[in-house]
This record gives structure tokens, sequence and C-alpha cells, in this order.
């Protein structure tokens, strides 16, 4: 699997990582291994190349969705 894939599935599932993601998603892309051109897709929200780099295709993916825990 794709770092870029591993990242999009980890955010899309962890609520800590997203939330780090939010504040600083460079670093948060570094330390998962993306490349220079995979970190310039999601920042750009280049689905074209996001797509193209994964593998995806349209609507297998979701992007910007903002994931949070809440206690009870």
């Amino acid at each position: 699997m794709s770092n870029l894939l591993d990242l999009m599935k980890k955010l899309g599932s962890d609520a800590a990582l997203a939330a780090e993601y939010e504040k600083d998603p460079e670093a948060v892309m570094r330390g998962a291994g993306l490349s220079d051109e995979e970190r310039t897709a999601m920042l750009g929200k280049d689905y074209a190349a996001i797509k193209r780099l994964t593998g995806l295709t349209d609507g297998k993916f979701a992007t910007n969705h903002v994931i949070r825990a809440y206690d009870q």
C-alpha cells in the first residue's frame, strides 16, 4: 500500500492523528513518509493527482473530513 493511501485511511479512523493533521499537515505527511509530490497533491486538494498516486477511483475516497473524539 502506498504511504499516501495508508495515511488517508488513518486520517479517516484516528481522531488524534486527524487533529494533528488539522494543526500541522506538513509534519504529519512528512512523518508518514509522503513524497513531495504526494504532499503537494494533498495540500492542493488535487484530486486527479491523489487518484493517480493512490490508484483509487472516484467515489472510493473522501478528503477533508474531520474526525473528533468526544468524551461522554
